[in-house]
């Protein structure tokens, strides 16, 4: 189950995922049409995958999105809440809160509801896709940075807590990716600087982030749990 599924890493993440032989729940809140287009490229090349419809900041939603599904093992938390990029003095409460509330909101519901069948399946993985602009200051990503700290943290305490029934949880964290979601931060000038200022000279493409999450679900990260994993091209580790 992927939430945030019709764009951007989301899609990427399914179509690589439907490809190993997943059965892919392709979670969007508004736009069906690419929701169905990524369902449709996942069964061109022999997976199996369904579009179904959810605003995962709502508890309702949550519970009709879970309920389709008999066994989920693998959740990756990818719903964006798009942030409102201004400086603190220029934000108003009620642009900050909804990122912050939203972001939370997204991942609380839907956690609680798939670690009910991950219980009872004794079993399974859980990804949350934050950012590196948690760790690090950047112009005018206020809301952006302190919603993706508190994920952060939100993840750490799930993975604590899940661990006891067999279940895994990790927080991978993009830098710059290359998708429609991030278009209001990127710019050419930024592109390029980015590039220029990580190790492997260049952004971070969608299908990156979906090969990392990819590894993990088949496995690959069984004894890991807790994890919080840059993707950024050796980013931060330049300017951190």
């Amino acid at each position: 189950m992927i939430t945030g599924a019709s764009r951007g890493i989301g899609a990427a993440t399914a179509a690589r995922l439907g490809g190993c032989g997943f059965h892919v729940i392709v979670n969007y809140r508004s736009d069906e049409s690419a929701a169905r287009a990524v369902v449709q490229e996942i069964e061109k090349v022999g997976g199996t995958a369904e579009a179904i419809q959810a605003d995962v900041r709502e508890p309702a939603e949550v519970a009709r999105l879970v309920a389709a599904a008999t066994r989920i093992d693998l959740l990756v938390c990818n719903a964006n809440i798009a942030p409102t990029f201004a400086p603190l003095s220029m934000m108003s409460w009620a642009d900050f809160a909804g990122k912050v509330t939203g972001e939370l909101a997204a991942v609380f519901h839907v956690t609680q509801r798939v670690l009910e069948l991950m219980r009872e399946q004794r079993s399974g993985q859980i990804v949350y896709v934050s950012s590196v602009v948690a760790d690090m200051t950047m112009p005018n990503a206020i809301s952006h940075a302190t919603a993706k700290a508190a994920l952060n943290t939100f993840a750490r305490q799930v993975a604590a807590e899940a661990g006891h029934y067999g279940v895994t949880a990790n927080t991978i964290a993009p830098g710059m990716v290359r998708t429609e979601a991030s278009s209001a931060a990127r710019t050419p000038d930024s592109e390029a600087r980015f590039a220029k200022n990580s190790v492997l000279g260049r952004i971070t493409e969608p299908d990156d982030v979906a090969a990392l999450i990819t590894t993990i679900a088949e496995g690959g990260f069984h004894a890991v749990s807790g994890a919080h994993i840059p993707i950024d091209g050796g980013f931060q580790m330049l300017n951190g």
